[in-house]
């Protein structure tokens, strides 16, 4: 019925049905127009050079005038932006580091060598001072810490010490004695790849020991080849493993002595939670003894739940408190009464000491210069910075990449003698969704995780469980669904003691969201968008040429406007220059609008679809004017009568 209603709301008065596309559009449809954009800005430059002789005095004023008409259509009614009244929070911190270090365990001494030479780490953190010795004395666990903070490490670690240390030496044929479940849905996800590095580096010195990953995107006929050889350390999603255990005859748990469920309130999120109770009964008809642990950076009263079934006598490590055991319920009422109480306490979301988060408002009519200003900002004119810009949809990551990238990279001005070296550096674009198939994901992270710096656009796909070092920024453009969501984004930086920030980008009536972090002690400064515009001063390229005109000097806001106006005309013209462009910019928003109307109830106040101005939205997208013939489907023709859900 939203869906309905959103789609008469955005249809023409005329009740015109959608335009169907009548081509396929893809990233070439940006590469052939640039070239037509560029010849049409070069003829039309060459035409207003004319004499000054030659001009009439109507003619120096129309000229003289007409960046100013621009200027007002992008700065014009555009909603005030709110004061942010909220009460400074004391946020919930975890120190990273401790002075301990790995020697001081009882680790093979290969073990102890591997982790300080092969993955450069001398001290623990302190979720692994916390967490390791518990695991080495054979103890269940459930852990919450912050992301970042080394959780692969604290299981990884006294995982490998205890396989390497059995009596019988542990043969490939054997199968898994260790099985790793890590949630998504996604078609080549990379927790799989950081997680599965970690764990083969680990190992290095132990090559009889072999580990191995089951995931989606893969031919079932290779993964159940590599399961008859033999696969010691099993990393797998629930669905594709239950996927095997239903299908594939050679795959048993026999020998399986630890069971570790990563990021546990994922695992919730996505619906697994049945397909853990299938893998849970199979390896209890198999195996009734066994070493648990469950790990994640938010602890709710789902994962408690999923605790009760999974965990015998667990020791419950929270980095913000001190370790304490789980005590045993007298009473079904008292468990209820537990659970709930723990549950509370856990809203409260620990970040690194190290980061420093800000909020941007930002009207939606310039969103797309402001977030470009803030792109040349960062990565061009000061220290070269590495960043995340996270979407909500898989077309707007694929539009803005090409948008972002024809018009920021490199430029006319990068190719003139005498320019520093700051103002020629080019700025590299990646982008990283579900919809791009697994070998192209798997360049790109890896790609990205090798480069010093970079801009990576992507959706929810990264929020979790990637490790990517030197990241020094995080831009969440759309706001993310929960706090919760907000802190795994965030987690990408500031990791393992690193120091990084994070931006949060709402329009002004979004600004109750600030808020509603505050409530789960998450604090935010505000960072003012006329400073990032600002920015736009330091790149000739969105200079107003004028007649006469004495240079600029300072930070002038008009000129700051100007220069604005100037980078949004170029967003325009390269959208406009053909038809292909134009719809592939109206399929972006319309899956920006899709994925609007999919946040939940209790945040419907904050983000509703009719507190959005269709064509301030439209400006960006780089579209002039709102389109007449949108809807919130998916595509034109779709029947389906659910709500549908944005790609991620």
């Amino acid at each position: 019925k939203q869906s309905g209603a959103l789609k008469r709301k955005l249809q023409s008065p005329h009740g015109n049905p959608p335009v169907k596309r009548k081509c396929k559009l893809s990233i070439n449809t940006f590469r052939k127009s640039a070239t037509e954009t560029g010849r049409r800005e070069e003829g039309s430059s060459s035409q207003k050079t004319v004499p000054k002789k030659q001009l009439t005095d109507k003619q120096n004023e129309s000229q003289k005038n007409k960046s100013f008409i621009k200027t007002s259509s992008l700065f014009k009614n555009n909603p005030d932006i709110p004061e942010i009244h909220r009460k400074e929070v004391q946020q919930v911190q975890e120190n990273v580091f401790t002075t301990d270090s790995f020697s001081q365990l009882d680790l093979h001494p290969h073990l102890i060598s591997t982790i300080n030479t092969v993955l450069n780490i001398c001290s623990m953190t302190s979720v692994q001072k916390q967490t390791i010795p518990v695991l080495l004395q054979g103890r269940d666990a459930l852990v919450r810490s912050q992301t970042g903070s080394g959780k692969t490490l604290a299981y990884g670690i006294p995982l490998v010490q205890s396989l390497q240390g059995m009596e019988s030496k542990i043969q490939r044929s054997d199968g898994p004695y260790a099985l790793v479940l890590v949630p998504t849905r996604e078609v080549g996800a990379f927790p799989f790849l950081s997680l599965f590095d970690t764990i083969q580096k680990l190992l290095k010195p132990f090559t009889w020991i072999v580990p191995g990953v089951l995931m989606g995107g893969e031919k079932r006929k290779s993964e159940k080849a590599r399961l008859r050889k033999g696969i010691n350390i099993l990393i797998s999603t629930p669905g594709r493993l239950v996927d095997h255990i239903r299908s594939t005859q050679c795959i048993h748990f026999r020998r399986t002595q630890w069971l570790i469920i990563d990021e546990a309130d994922r695992i919730l999120d996505l619906g697994f939670e049945k397909d853990v109770a299938v893998i849970l009964n199979a390896l209890n008809a198999e195996r009734e003894t066994r070493q648990n642990v469950l790990l994640s950076a938010t602890l709710t009263e789902g994962v408690t739940r999923l605790a009760d079934i999974s965990l015998n006598d667990p020791v419950s490590i929270s980095i913000a408190d001190e370790i304490q055991r789980v005590p045993e319920p007298a009473s079904q009422t008292d468990r209820k009464a537990s659970s709930s109480s723990n549950c509370m306490e856990q809203e409260n979301f620990a970040v690194p000491e190290t980061l420093q988060q800000y909020v941007m408002m930002v009207p939606s009519k310039l969103r797309l210069v402001t977030l470009a200003a803030f792109i040349l900002q960062k990565c061009k004119f000061e220290k070269r910075h590495k960043m995340i810009i996270f979407f909500s949809s898989c077309e707007q990551v694929e539009f803005y990449h090409e948008l972002l990238a024809k018009v920021l990279s490199g430029g006319p001005e990068s190719e003139q003698p005498g320019r520093s070296p700051l103002s020629s550096v080019s700025l590299h674009f990646l982008r990283l969704h579900g919809d791009m198939e697994q070998e192209e994901r798997t360049e790109v992270f890896q790609e990205f995780l090798k480069s010093k710096t970079g801009i990576l656009l992507c959706t929810d796909v990264a929020a979790r469980g990637l490790d990517l070092p030197q990241v020094t920024w995080i831009v969440q453009y759309n706001a993310p669904a929960s706090p919760a969501e907000y802190i795994h984004r965030i987690g990408r930086t500031a990791r393992i003691g690193c120091r990084g920030s994070s931006l949060l980008v709402l329009a002004p009536s979004e600004a109750e969201y600030v808020s509603l972090l505050a409530s789960h002690k998450i604090n935010v400064s505000e960072l003012k968008m006329e400073k990032v515009l600002a920015t736009l001063m330091k790149d000739d390229r969105f200079k107003v040429h004028r007649t006469g005109s004495k240079k600029s000097c300072g930070k002038n806001p008009q000129e700051v406007r100007e220069r604005a106006t100037v980078l949004q005309t170029k967003f325009e013209n390269l959208v406009h220059s053909s038809e292909g462009t134009v719809q592939w910019a109206k399929k972006a928003l319309q899956s920006f609008l899709c994925a609007y109307t999919t946040y939940p109830k209790d945040l419907k106040h904050i983000f509703h679809i009719k507190s959005l101005h269709l064509g301030h939205v439209a400006k960006s997208f780089g579209l002039r004017d709102a389109p007449q013939n949108l809807t919130a489907l998916p595509t034109a023709g779709s029947k389906r009568k659910t709500k549908p859900k944005p790609k991620r």
